[in-house]
């Protein structure tokens, strides 16, 4: 067997439909597209949405809000967090291997939300004041990365 003597399974293959080549072949005239109207007409035929002149369903809805693509959004850790899960030194990639949290994004921001009793040492990208002011005050030390 050859490769010019392979050729494809029964029924696997059609002849292209051959439009306006006369009124014998079957597609002749109208070329299968009707008689008159917009879909008949050459660059004839609606855009995506349209709605046949009713008000399109993208602008029935209202528009609210604006999201801003240059926003950093961080990973927040709050220092209750930090109380609960009792490490001595905390950084993003700790937190991450503990699952504490679920992706980084843009850096992680600690907050000042809860109490610290001991001491910890915290490597972050960014701390509010009050969680500064905490992490200090109980004898910690708060790095930014």
């Amino acid at each position: 067997m050859k490769i010019q003597e392979l050729s494809g399974a029964r029924g696997s293959t059609k002849k292209n439909k051959r439009v306006g080549r006369g009124p014998g072949s079957g597609h002749g005239k109208t070329s299968t597209r009707g008689h008159k109207g917009q879909k008949c007409r050459s660059g004839g035929g609606v855009r995506l949405g349209f709605e046949g002149g009713q008000m399109p369903l993208q602008r029935r809805l209202p528009k609210r809000g604006f999201k801003n693509p240059f926003a950093t959004r961080h990973a927040v850790l709050n220092l209750r967090d930090i109380e609960r899960c009792g490490l001595d030194e905390v950084n993003p990639e700790v937190l991450l291997e503990q699952g504490i949290i679920k992706s980084i994004n843009d850096g992680l921001k600690v907050l000042g939300t809860g109490e610290l009793t001991r001491a910890v040492k915290v490597r972050a990208n960014a701390f509010s004041f009050s969680a500064r002011e905490k992490i200090e005050g109980a004898g910690g030390t708060a790095e930014v990365i």
